[in-house]
């Protein structure tokens, strides 16, 4: 396993996930460069979590097999939102839901048996990872259902909806390399917190991101009541 060619693929991926999802959050929304960014960004996350589930289940590890199977849905509905110009759905979309229910029932299911548990562990991890992942899971699968029964999305919530999962998967890539291995940085890098700053960064540029979507949206509607 330590010189599986999946595992550098795994880790090649994932560095450059992280990477190109931190140029695309920075580059202009809409811009030629951003989708490219964000493109590369998709496909290396898809590789990287698929690579990730696969190395889960030879180490049977259901932890991290939950982990990659959400953080593939979190960018490939992310993608599938920003690409889909038009209301409506498709039987990807009734898949997506069907995968990411499922994910959100064993989350929380592992959480609680973590919970009870003598050594407060299920499959080596505590209560918490568990709880924060399925409740994700959970508002995915809300937004899932509502915008089914809606038939699609589009304008803001189109936005919104492809902010939050994009930037959430770029918080796993993330912290799954700046706070999970922060051995392999230099100590300075431990000491001072630059590790969880760049952990955490997705979460408020996500916060950033979804804030000026809501206000630009609200701004500009009230502008064109006010003006009719």
């Amino acid at each position: 396993m330590q010189y599986s060619p999946i595992l550098f693929l795994h880790i090649g991926t994932g560095t450059l996930g992280m990477v190109s999802g931190f140029v695309a959050v920075f580059l202009r929304k809409g811009s030629r460069w951003h989708a490219c960014a964000g493109n590369v960004f998709v496909v290396s996350m898809m590789a990287l979590s698929a690579t990730g589930v696969y190395l889960a289940l030879l180490k049977s590890q259901p932890g991290n097999v939950l982990g990659g199977t959400l953080t593939f849905y979190l960018v490939t509905t992310a993608w599938l939102t920003a690409r889909r110009r038009d209301a409506g759905v498709s039987l990807l979309d009734w898949v997506a839901l069907l995968v990411i229910l499922t994910v959100a029932a064993f989350e929380v299911t592992y959480g609680v048996q973590a919970a009870m548990s003598p050594t407060g562990l299920k499959y080596d991890y505590p209560p918490g990872p568990y709880l924060i992942f399925g409740s994700v899971a959970a508002l995915a699968s809300a937004g899932d259902v509502r915008m089914l029964l809606r038939g699609g999305i589009s304008g803001t919530p189109r936005l919104a909806r492809h902010l939050w999962r994009i930037c959430f998967g770029l918080f796993i890539a993330a912290a799954s390399i700046f706070l999970a291995r922060e051995h392999v940085f230099p100590a300075i890098l431990q000491k001072t917190g630059v590790l969880i700053l760049l952990s955490f960064l997705p979460l408020i540029l996500m916060v950033f991101w979804l804030i000026r979507v809501r206000f630009t949206s609200t701004t500009w509607k009230f502008m064109a009541r006010i003006t009719a």
